[in-house]
């Protein structure tokens, strides 16, 4: 058999690789592409939850009425007028409910006097101008050396205090958690007295505050020892898609990512009743959509920039709330399998919702709308692999 020129060869060769990349193009084009990397997405990415950073979720107590911060005086305040409300119950001395309320509301009158002339001290004093003392006595080189030496021992005792400063305050970060800190315990005892004692003259009312109820439910809510389900979830947690300008070219509104996913979150919402968490710096845009919906979202994380900083803030903002082991977490069928996983990492465990995209896969024929999805799903795909190899880019610790 006579040999071929070569020339012919590499024709066949191009002629070949024009063919694979036509074909490629063509399912690119299909559903099937998207539906495969989705598919790839869901059997190889983990989901495992961090058991270390779980704890910070295990209390299980979300509740989204209370927006206070751990160990200020308001959040202690609170703490006493439960206790004092619940020693009322087991007393059944039901007749000094709205007493206690109206303590209550006196005592966070005061709370917030007493931070307002806190603060107006405080910006009062950095204009105070310090004393000029003129000492024509004492000579530059005496001057020089009192400052070096004053400096020297200055150094030295802040450097210690600095020590002894940072051990106080790494022991007091966490003393909000513990009920029995010194300095919380005393003020707590304090508010308890005041709740109880304080001379107080209030109109006897036909029937009690709702609040009072509200109070009750939540008291005995916490009395409950009912142990944590991990397939129970505890919120519904909708990370923003982006936003747009509106149809007047000036408002600025949530786009079609968000509004898809907003829409689910109507679905779910009416089914299972849950505290919603929007995250996202889109979260004011939402809440705002969701109200005119008749739908309140309590639980805003508007600080994030990208879907790590999404997982990320958004727990923290769980664990400050009271915990959630579990969520149910809606976004797009692409964009679900790396969230689960990064909030895997955060110690939450997800339910996937999907929200539908703003175009829909066609049955089999190749289209321009399947382009769109295929090249959402290799952003997914290949942001997946740069986080399991190289880890997460562009992700704050803290909001």
């Amino acid at each position: 058999m006579p040999n071929q020129h070569w020339m012919i060869n590499v024709v066949r060769m191009v002629a070949l690789l024009f063919v694979m990349i036509g074909c490629f193009l063509v399912f690119w084009y299909t559903p099937f592409y998207s539906n495969l990397v989705v598919k790839t997405l869901n059997t190889f990415v983990p989901y495992e939850v961090d058991e270390v950073a779980a704890q910070s979720q295990k209390m299980a107590a979300l509740t989204e009425t209370e927006n206070l911060e751990p160990g200020s005086d308001e959040w202690i305040a609170r703490q006493a007028y439960l206790d004092v409300i619940e020693q009322t119950l087991k007393d059944k001395k039901t007749d000094q409910l709205a007493l206690i309320q109206a303590r209550y509301v006196k005592l966070k009158q005061q709370i917030k006097l007493e931070k307002q002339s806190e603060q107006q001290a405080q910006s009062s004093a950095k204009f105070k101008i310090p004393l000029v003392v003129d000492d024509t006595s004492t000579s530059e080189v005496d001057v020089a050396e009192k400052v070096v030496s004053n400096s020297a021992a200055s150094d030295l005792s802040a450097s210690e205090a600095t020590g002894s400063e940072a051990m106080q305050s790494e022991a007091s970060a966490f003393d909000w958690l513990n009920p029995e800190s010194d300095a919380d315990k005393a003020l707590k005892e304090k508010f308890e007295y005041f709740l109880q004692h304080h001379p107080i003259e209030i109109e006897q009312p036909e029937q009690l505050d709702t609040q009072i109820y509200k109070d009750i439910a939540h008291i005995q809510n916490q009395n409950e020892t009912n142990p944590i389900d991990s397939e129970k979830p505890y919120a519904i947690v909708i990370l923003g898609g982006g936003l747009t300008l509106g149809s007047n070219k000036i408002d600025i509104v949530v786009n079609e990512y968000t509004r898809l996913r907003l829409e689910k979150t109507l679905e779910i919402e009416k089914q299972t009743q849950l505290p919603i968490v929007l995250s996202g710096v889109e979260a004011p845009y939402m809440q705002a959509w969701l109200a005119k919906k008749g739908v309140e979202a309590n639980l805003l994380e508007q600080r994030s920039m990208n879907t790590c900083e999404n997982t990320r803030f958004s727990s923290l903002l769980l664990q400050k709330k009271g915990g959630a082991p579990t969520v149910l977490l809606i976004t797009d069928r692409y964009h679900m399998p790396r969230t689960r996983r990064l909030f895997a990492l955060n110690g939450i465990q997800t339910i996937p919702v999907e929200a539908p995209m703003p175009t829909a896969l066609t049955d089999w024929k190749p289209s321009k709308q399947n382009y769109d999805h295929s090249r959402r799903a290799n952003y997914e795909l290949l942001a997946t692999i740069r986080d399991v190899l190289f880890g997460s880019s562009g992700c704050r610790e803290v909001p």
